[in-house]
This record gives structure tokens, sequence and C-alpha cells, in this order.
């Protein structure tokens, strides 16, 4: 591999470690709001959350890209805070892996939310915890393996991410040039060897995540 195969692999992994604290940052809530509610947008939201698991992700990036333009409400927007246009920047890139990857993250936790039942929250509030409390120091360890899954999920979904990120990052070296857009860029010039190699990486990451996450299953029980 050259250099700019090492500085896409870079900017990959860069990606997916932003996205992924992200995500666990926003789909925690989430996931437990959906664990707990019985609130009639209960379905409508997880459906919304789910999306993008059927959704083409050329579909989520054309909207994306309409919506973070110069003529759409975000775009707007950044623009008027003088941060500029999203698409094809780095930035952009995040909003659309954090929107694309949220199932992979939220679904995990929920389940595991779901999974410790309601009796261990009555215990903590039988001992005067407050929500807040119980859900630090009861609900957060007991769904460790939820979490586990979500954060391994989440960045291996980001790494593989093609359709979504050259719609709305296109192809710019060192800016925007995933490696799963350099593998394509060197298939389409006819570059087989050094496609090869770096899909060959992302083939040997690919098994080494899915091993990991059915080694830890099968030790412990656990549910993707």
């Amino acid at each position: 591999m050259n250099a700019t195969d090492l500085a896409t692999i870079w900017l990959t992994l860069k990606l997916a470690t932003v996205v992924t604290a992200i995500l666990l940052v926003v789909g925690t809530p989430i996931a437990w709001w959906l664990s707990r509610t019985h609130s009639k947008w209960k379905g409508p939201v997880g459906a919304v959350v789910a999306l993008p698991l059927v959704l083409p992700p050329t579909v989520l990036g054309f909207y994306l890209l309409v919506v973070m333009g110069p003529q759409g409400p975000v775009g707007q927007l950044t623009q008027a805070l003088g941060i500029g246009l999203l698409p094809f920047t780095f930035g952009g890139l995040v909003i659309a892996s954090v929107l694309y990857s949220l199932p992979f993250v939220v679904q995990p936790i929920q389940n595991a939310f779901e999974a410790m039942g309601e009796r261990p929250l009555e215990v903590a509030a039988s001992l005067r915890a407050s929500p807040l409390d119980a859900f630090f120091s009861v609900a957060l360890p007991l769904s460790r393996s939820g979490f586990l899954t979500a954060t391994i999920l989440g960045f291996a979904h980001t790494v593989g991410e093609f359709g979504v990120v050259l719609m709305i990052g296109g192809n710019i070296p060192g800016q925007t040039r995933v490696a799963s857009v350099q593998i394509y860029d060197y298939v389409e010039a006819m570059e087989y060897g050094q496609a090869h190699w770096l899909a060959a990486v992302m083939v040997a990451f690919s098994f080494l995540v899915l091993l990991l996450l059915y080694t830890r299953r099968r030790k412990q029980g656990w549910s993707l």
C-alpha cells in the first residue's frame, strides 16, 4: 500500500471514531426512551431510527445534499452562522454517517435496556436512588454488553460505508476520500492490484469485527 492508501485508512478510522462517539451520546437517550416509553410515538420514532436499514444510501445521501445544500434549511443556517456549506466536507461526512449508522447503535442498546427489565430500577428506587442515579449506577452497568455491541457495530458500519459518503463527501483526497471510495477509484482506473490490497484490509477488518462479536456472544450469551 502507498501513502495515499494509508491516508484514506487514517481518515476512515478518524471518521468511524468520531461518528461512534457521537452515536453513543445521541443514541443512548433514544434507546432508553424507546425501551421505557408506552407513548403512541414509539412506533413512528422506532421506524425513523431503523429507516437507514432499508433505505438505499444514495436516497439518504441525496436528501442530505438537498437539506444541507445552499438552498436547503440546514445549508442556509450554516451559511448564516458563517460555517459554510457542509457537503463535501469532513463535517458533512460525520453528519451523514451518524444518520446512516444510527440503528446499528440504538437497537443493541435498546435491546439491552429491555432485557434488563423493571426489577433493578424498582430496587434502586426503593433505596431512594434518583432516576438519574439509577440510570448511571444500575442501568448502564447492566447494559454494558449492549453498549459494547453497539460500539463495535457502529464503528464497523461506518468504516464500510460507501454510497452515503460518496454522495455527501465526494472524493477529495485528505478530506473526504475514505477507504471504500479509494477502492472504487482503483477499480474504475483498472488498478486491480492496488484495489486488491486495500480491499483485503477491509475484509480482514470486517472478519475480525464479526469474530469478536460472535466469540463474545457465544461465551457470554449476548445477542446482537
